[in-house]
């Protein structure tokens, strides 16, 4: 009887710690590994590395950045969505990768609604438009009445078929209903470099790729894609005020989670975020990068991701973009 009674108190025991390792909180003394499927030094990187920092030590917890690019990002976020759900694989997305890819690509290796839960918006990376520092156009305004005057004779740069640049050119030219001729290169950065050599006559840019040329005065920034005047360029005017009223344009930093993901999870992972946001060197960090700290739900970042799908599968379907 006595051995049979220390059997089942042993039993109840190892039941017991077994119940208390299954409840354990997240996250526990192991690393997380956040994958960026862009390149190191991209405006992405930069702000996961940012945030990365500030979150981990809030929680006591390594957190670390591991650059996957390639395929436009494609392979790392493929990486993500095959990792197991248990929180210490995230994924530190674009929105090119979450939005535009799907809509260009019919063979995608996974799906961005169904192999991911959605965790928290980050930042969004503002935008401008860009000339050369010495060209005759100096407002967004000019920029359509002479693409209106000789249509399809003023070409723009971008750093790939179906890359953000060439997708908000192709958004701008649609509201404004004019054609101009597009130029790719291998990246955002050559295609800036390219503006600023006057091998083409405009593009959109990050403003974290354009503003060390804009300060240089190899560039002139004529216009930013944000709804108010941007403190970092007071004098610089909205597309939007200057020529194309109501046109807005950024891309996202966001955080996702392979699909399978606990909810209790995500909602940390994106309180986290949050609590990292509200500290004021980390959005003096993100300002300085062209970045505007956002922090979301992952309710309220699936919400974005399923409307941001829909806006852009209809932009390329209409202008006939494909990826490279």
């Amino acid at each position: 009887m006595a051995a049979t009674r220390r059997f089942v108190l042993s039993l109840l025991a190892f039941c017991a710690a077994g119940a208390v390792q299954a409840q354990s909180p997240w996250p526990a003394a192991k690393p997380v590994r956040m994958i960026v499927p862009l390149a190191a030094g991209s405006a992405v990187d930069n702000a996961a590395r940012i945030v990365a920092q500030k979150m981990a030590q809030n929680l006591g917890q390594s957190i670390v950045v591991d650059n996957r690019p390639g395929a436009a990002g494609l392979i790392g976020a493929g990486e993500v969505a095959k990792a197991a759900p248990d929180g210490y694989t995230i994924g530190g997305f674009n929105d090119s990768i979450m939005t535009m890819l799907p809509n260009m690509n019919a063979k995608m290796p996974w799906d961005i609604l169904k192999d991911f839960e959605p965790v928290s918006l980050v930042a969004t990376v503002e935008w401008g438009l860009v000339v050369p520092a010495d060209a005759p156009v100096r407002t967004a305004g000019e920029l359509v009445a002479a693409a209106k005057k000789d249509p399809g004779r003023i070409n723009y740069g971008s750093g790939g078929n179906g890359s953000p640049q060439h997708i908000a050119m192709a958004l701008f030219a649609s509201q404004a209903g004019v054609q101009m001729k597009h130029v790719p290169y291998k990246g955002a950065t050559q295609a800036a470099m390219g503006v600023a050599g006057k091998e083409v006559e405009t593009a959109f840019q990050g403003i974290a790729t354009v503003t060390s040329l804009v300060k240089a005065g190899k560039l002139r920034l004529i216009g930013v894609t944000t709804p108010r005047r941007m403190a970092q360029f007071p004098d610089v005017p909205t597309v939007s005020e200057s020529g194309l009223p109501g046109f807005e344009f950024n891309s996202w930093f966001a955080i996702m989670a392979p699909a399978g993901t606990p909810k209790d999870i995500t909602q940390r992972l994106a309180l986290e975020v949050q609590k990292a946001l509200a500290d004021p060197e980390v959005r003096e960090k993100l300002n300085a990068q062209g970045l505007t700290p956002r922090g979301s739900t992952p309710e309220e970042l699936g919400t974005a991701t399923r409307a941001q799908l829909a806006k852009y599968g209809a932009l390329i379907k209409a202008n006939n973009i494909t990826a490279e």
